[in-house]
């Protein structure tokens, strides 16, 4: 495999890394997990949750502990807030879901990961768009 490859590969294993780590945390705040990685034209949702009243879709970010480009919040950009919402649209959409008896929210997870892909921090922001 050539560097770009390798790199790519370690990519799609933090993303997963991070994602399992999101999951894990929700799951065990009392978060019903709906769907994870759920996908369409308009792009990907990391993950979708229940939480009491509200219908949650959650951006999970991630960087190395020792990474030059900020943060993982920080890499939350319009572009990708904007994403995230025409994707959730389409799944409302797709799974008939009722609106008049539910909330809808946006989360990001934001977390840091170790060399070992174990978790050095991790930030979950309520409603972050």
């Amino acid at each position: 495999m050539d560097d770009a490859g390798q790199k790519k590969d370690t990519r799609k294993r933090k993303g997963a890394a991070a994602e399992e780590h999101a999951a894990t945390f929700l799951s065990q705040l009392g978060y019903d997990i709906v769907d994870r990685n759920w996908r369409c034209r308009s792009g990907e949702i990391d993950i979708v949750a229940r939480y009491q009243e509200s219908l949650i879709f959650v951006e999970v970010r991630s960087r190395s502990v020792n990474s030059r480009f900020g943060t993982p919040a920080e890499s939350v950009n319009m572009h990708k807030m904007n994403q995230v919402r025409k994707t959730a649209e389409v799944y409302l959409l797709y799974k008939q879901v009722d609106f008049s008896s539910i909330n809808i929210r946006f989360d990001v997870i934001a977390v840091h990961l170790n060399p070992d892909m174990s978790v050095s921090s991790l930030e979950h922001i309520t409603e972050a768009f």
